[in-house]
């Protein structure tokens, strides 16, 4: 195949990405859309930049050390890229390549002056825009001088910042290959930037234009204040003028300069309204031909818009498909479930088919619709009350929703009178047998799950599935559960109201909780002291753990002294807990089962922190101050006026808490459980289509939903590109924050906390442990990088419940997320740990190695010195 060094920008569009990078293909595909202005222009092609690689043989060397280095190491990086770039700008450019360029300057205007811009193939996609990583050269004037930044911008691709960002996003620096535009430049009155979609808010909407005078290089340089303009529906409802003292101009020789703006022109508007909307609905029609919300850069010259770039806004959450025009109201299944990783696509659709309710997909995420309930007065009352009492912040981000006018419809009650939308309500006493019986069904039900699947092989075991996550449903949908699991929440809800009513006291229940018997959770992490206990003894033993590196240790420790001990202790928490892990609603995350090397940082932190028996000694303290706090409260209450009437009713309540909340955490355990019998099922046959080579990688199929699992199971395809499209959209989607609630517009509603009780410079969340501790902050985000001693407190973006082996060698908690009756809040109380969650940036605000005081019983945190 012929090289082609050189191509106009009339003969490209988005089919050509390898050929002239990714600003080069949108500028070609920009140029063919009716009534888009592009100047000008020509791209040198990939084949010129791999001509120029081959011909400087000293590259590969570099490439390859740049390829091993350590992205934390800034000075190595520093130093490899910069001699990579003297090696391309020194290389000598080929005759042809320059007499190509030379030609393509001829048709255009050879004294013109041009902008020279690096175009790489990574570069303005979908899934990573790369903005500002590679450079762009204004006012380039003569052959000889575009040639030269030619040569510039192909060395551009191995800057610092370009390195180190593909690096950081496992992007090969062999795979990326650079094309350069050349474009008449144009000399705008005005220039600036249009976002078609709300970059702050995510809301599609609206459209928001940053403007300045002269070339946008003084808005990118942050040199001036923009005018900022907000469109909606082909009008501009609300602006911003700046003061613009100084604007960024071309020279006639070349270059350009800065130069102050006339007194009288700075607080001028640099666009009328007219022209504003109309500019907005020329980016309109761009969006809808790339088919995604555009950044785009724009010129005005003479009245007449110039797109000079567009390139897609990849920071925006994505919205769930509806396939309707109308308004929709999502909540974030993850903020509920303590989860809020992108899970891979199994895992989302495993999870869908075994919800209880319908739910919609986005972004790597889960989201129930909830539309109807908020539409219906009595629902939404009862709706909002529930989001409030568990997590204050969905319950304002629906509050926010519901103050925009009209977007939410208002219906008429279902059924008036009905119970409420949470469901029935909790029997006044409940019958404390229940609680056992519900256990027993649930390991009955997941006994026979594990016996009956093992008869079942090939892709009748799909089939099988279905079948299971209907009786999965059937389980976790038993009213009789469900009424268990709201008495003991609204035992605790009860105590905190009456309790501050009559006594006056802030979350007496946090201390009535206190080693609530029955938590399968909270006996997780006790049970590790256990292991810890036993591995303690036997210094070789805790040598060697020290030095794990992979999964294979349990099979070596029966060759060291006390080693069968240990690995008999550590088995026989594996048989229990072993189907716990990190994120394990997603059925794709390793279990703890699979990966128990996971456990061995919290295990020797154990043996460090702890004398031997402290799991009982543990749970027999806290059994005893709740014991003690209820013959105080009780004491107290019968002083009062109608005290023995009110210390009856707290007592009734402290025993139906102390029955019930302990089951909060079982149905959760049991959905787990069934999981990884899922899994095991779903991992062989992933096996044998790796083994029959129609996937690459067993794991290739967490990229495929169930149901294109089980067509690939029957006819032994699977789309390649798919499953590469897959892993490209996860590594996008895990660089994603989602909102506790989402909108059909796309605006991103997170809630925020309205109190003026909070101290200045304190982080603000709610407040879910009783108990104020001071403490050094651990920023951990992974358990398997736990290093803790005593006294540290933990700081973590949430907490489900395999974080709670954690819980026993801290002091203290703080999440971003996480509510009143989450998983991390019910196991901080029972470990009586002083606890904040919903702390927006927690782990980024809070310094790991920080001294940081928890006001578990107010709901703030302060930042030491």
């Amino acid at each position: 195949m012929t090289e082609q060094y050189v191509v106009d920008l009339r003969e490209v569009d988005e089919t050509r990405l390898a050929d002239v990078g990714g600003k080069g293909a949108h500028l070609g595909g920009l140029a063919r859309i009716d009534g888009v202005g592009v100047p000008g222009g020509f791209c040198v092609t990939t084949d010129a930049f791999r001509r120029i690689l081959a011909e400087a043989p000293s590259l590969d060397d570099s490439l390859d050390r740049l390829s091993r280095s350590d992205p934390d190491d800034r000075e190595g990086i520093r130093a490899l890229s910069a001699q990579i770039r003297r090696i391309i700008e020194k290389a000598p450019v080929p005759d042809e390549l320059s007499a190509a360029i030379t030609r393509a300057l001829a048709r255009l205007g050879e004294r013109a002056a041009y902008a020279v811009r690096s175009s790489a193939t990574a570069e303005d996609l979908p899934t990573a825009s790369f903005a500002g990583q590679q450079d762009t050269y204004l006012n380039v004037v003569g052959p000889a001088a575009i040639v030269e930044h030619v040569s510039r911008c192909w060395a551009s691709l191995f800057t610092e910042r370009a390195v180190t960002y593909r690096q950081r996003n496992g992007i090969d620096h062999r795979t990326v290959q650079m094309a350069v535009v050349v474009q008449r430049m144009v000399f705008p009155e005005a220039s600036g930037i249009l976002f078609t979609a709300d970059p702050v808010t995510g809301n599609r909407k609206d459209a928001t234009v940053d403007a300045g005078f002269g070339l946008g290089e003084a808005l990118v340089s942050g040199l001036v204040n923009p005018d900022v303009f907000r469109v909606r529906d082909g009008e501009v409802v609300a602006k911003t003028i700046a003061a613009k003292q100084r604007a960024v101009l071309p020279l006639a020789e070349g270059g350009t300069r800065e130069t102050a703006i006339d007194p009288a022109q700075q607080e001028q508007p640099s666009l009328t309204d007219a022209q504003v909307v109309r500019l907005v609905a020329l980016g309109r029609r761009i969006e809808a031909h790339f088919g995604r919300p555009q950044d785009i850069e724009w010129c005005l010259v003479e009245d007449d818009f110039q797109i000079v770039q567009s390139r897609p806004i990849t920071t925006l959450f994505p919205i769930p498909e509806t396939g309707d025009q109308e308004n929709h109201v999502y909540a974030s299944v993850g903020h509920q479930q303590m989860m809020t990783d992108a899970m891979k696509p199994l895992g989302l659709s495993v999870w869908q088919l075994t919800a209880m309710v319908p739910m919609a997909k986005a972004g790597g995420r889960l989201f129930v619709d909830i539309t109807r309930r908020l539409a219906s007065p009595a629902s939404r009352a009862a709706l909002l009350d529930l989001m409030g009492k568990g997590d204050p912040l969905m319950r304002d981000a629906l509050e926010t929703v519901l103050d925009r006018e009209g977007f939410v419809p208002s219906l008429p009650d279902a059924s008036p009178g009905g119970p409420p939308a949470g469901g029935a309500p909790a029997p006044a006493d409940p019958d404390p047998a229940i609680v056992p019986e519900l256990i027993e069904r649930s390991q009955e039900s997941i006994a026979a799950l594990e016996h009956d699947i093992q008869a079942v092989t090939g892709p009748a075991v799909f089939d099988f599935l279905l079948k299971a996550f209907e009786e999965h449903k059937r389980v976790l949908g038993d009213p009789v559960s469900f009424q268990a699991i709201m008495a003991g929440m609204e035992a605790t809800w009860w105590l905190n109201d009456k309790l501050q009513e009559w006594l006056g006291e802030k979350n007496a229940a946090d201390t009535l909780t206190l080693s609530a018997p029955g938590n399968v959770t909270s006996e997780m992490g006790l049970a590790l002291l256990d292991v810890a206990d036993v591995i303690r003894p036997w210094p070789e033993v805790v040598a060697f753990l020290r030095d794990v590196e992979d999964e294979t240790f349990l099979d070596e420790l029966p060759k060291l002294e006390g080693g069968i001990e240990a690995r008999d202790a550590i088995t026989a928490y594996l048989d229990r807990y072993g189907m716990r892990c990190v994120g394990e609603i997603d059925i794709t995350r390793p279990r703890w089962r699979e990966r128990p090397a996971t456990l061995v940082p919290v295990i020797l932190d154990n043996v460090k922190n702890f004398e031997p028996g402290a799991a009982e000694l543990r749970f027999e303290q806290g059994r005893r101050k709740a014991l003690e706090k209820e013959q105080d409260v009780l004491t107290r209450l019968r002083a009062l006026p109608d005290g023995d009437r009110k210390a009856g009713e707290t007592k009734r309540m402290i025993d139906q808490v102390r029955t019930f909340i302990g089951y909060r955490e079982y149905p959760k355990y049991g959905i787990i459980s069934r999981y990884f019998v899922y899994k095991q099922a779903l991992l062989k046959e992933a096996e044998r289509l790796a083994e029959a080579e129609v996937i690459s990688e067993k794991e290739d199929v967490f990229y495929l939903t169930f149901e294109e699992f089980r067509d690939a199971a029957h006819t032994g395809r699977v789309d390649e590109n798919l499953v590469r499209q897959r892993k490209e959209e996860f590594q996008v989607h895990q660089a994603l924050t989602p909102p506790r609630v989402l909108t059909s517009d796309g605006e991103a509603v997170s809630g925020a906390y309205r109190r003026d009780d909070i101290p200045d410079g304190a982080l603000t969340g709610l407040p879910v442990s009783t108990g104020t501790v001071e403490g050094r902050a651990r920023v951990i985000l992974d358990m398997a990088d736990a290093d803790l001693e005593a006294g540290d407190i933990l700081v973590t973006a949430f907490t489900d419940p395999s974080w709670s082996p954690l819980f026993v060698g801290i002091a203290g908690l703080v999440t971003e997320v996480g509510g009143l009756m989450t998983h991390g809040a019910v196991i901080a109380r029972e470990y009586g740990l002083p606890a904040v969650v919903g702390v927006e940036k927690a782990t980024k605000l809070i310094q790991d190695g920080q001294r940081i005081r928890v006001h578990g019983t107010d709901g703030y945190v302060e930042i030491l010195s």
